[in-house]
């Protein structure tokens, strides 16, 4: 079985960005951000899109969001005291779940250092049972979808 390399994407196929600073502390022993940063930086970004956007109220929207499915390729090492430009899109609207690609862009670079994607499917607060997602946040993710 062959699968194709990943390639890295450029920032013109993002609709959204959320700058970030990297922190002495996300470096490893190795000398760059260790990977598990980047799947924060993933959460932290679309997160920042939605409650900007007015759709989600981390403490109190009766819908949220969970992770179920998450990739990443990297391309470049990333390190303090970089810069990143997080850029994320939505490629598909389900009934109750949404894929967000994201790329990690070091600042002023075109090319992605780091991509990949997560599937948040949307559940009800309390029961944790997958609902519909809501208008508002339906226009929200609307917004910056892709293809």
């Amino acid at each position: 079985m062959s699968e194709h390399k990943p390639v890295p994407g450029h920032r013109a196929d993002y609709r959204h960005f959320h700058a970030i600073q990297t922190r002495w502390m996300d470096n490893d022993v190795y000398g760059h951000v260790n990977n598990v940063v980047y799947y924060s930086w993933f959460d932290t970004a679309v997160n920042h899109y939605l409650v900007a956007s007015g759709v989600l109220d981390i403490e109190r929207s009766p819908v949220i969001g969970l992770v179920i499915e998450t990739r990443c390729n990297y391309f470049a090492s990333v390190a303090f005291p970089d810069q990143v430009d997080v850029g994320v899109r939505v490629a598909h609207v389900g009934r109750s779940s949404v894929r967000y690609e994201i790329g990690i862009f070091k600042e002023g670079e075109d090319s992605a250092a780091a991509q990949g994607h997560f599937v948040h499917v949307y559940v009800d607060r309390e029961s944790r049972r997958p609902v519909d997602i809501p208008e508002a946040m339906r226009m929200a993710l609307a917004a910056i979808a892709v293809g």
